[in-house]
C-alpha cells in the first residue's frame, strides 16, 4: 500500500505531457537568426549546430525551450511544428514525446 502511494506521488511529480507549437531553432541563436548572414533560418541553425555546444530548440513566440530529442529536429529546422512532450521549467526542457510539422 505504501509503494502504491509512493508511486503515485512520483507520477504527479514527473508531470504531464503537453502540446507546444512553434518554430525549430538552435539554443545560440534563439528567435533571432543572423549569424549566417545572407543565409536561410535552417542554414544558420545547421551552422550553429556544427562545433558548438547549441542545441536544437522549439520558439514558442515567447520562449526558448531546449529540446531533448535531437535527432528528429535536424529535418525540421526553421520550420514550425507541434511538440508534445514534458516541460521541465527548472532545466527550459522539453522532455520531446513527438514532433509533427504543421
Amino acid at each position: 500500500m505504501k509503494f502504491t502511494a509512493f508511486l503515485l506521488a512520483l507520477s504527479a511529480f514527473a508531470g504531464q505531457p503537453q502540446t507546444f507549437s512553434g518554430v525549430i531553432t538552435d539554443t545560440m541563436c534563439g528567435k533571432t537568426h543572423g549569424m549566417a548572414a545572407g543565409q536561410p533560418d535552417d542554414k544558420c541553425i545547421s551552422a550553429c549546430l556544427k562545433g558548438t555546444s547549441s542545441q536544437y530548440a522549439l520558439f514558442d513566440g515567447k520562449q526558448v525551450w531546449k529540446l531533448s530529442d535531437q535527432k528528429r529536429p535536424a529535418k525540421l529546422a526553421a520550420q514550425r511544428v507541434t511538440v508534445t512532450g514534458v516541460l521541465n521549467e527548472k532545466t527550459k526542457t522539453i522532455q520531446v514525446d513527438s514532433i509533427v510539422p504543421d
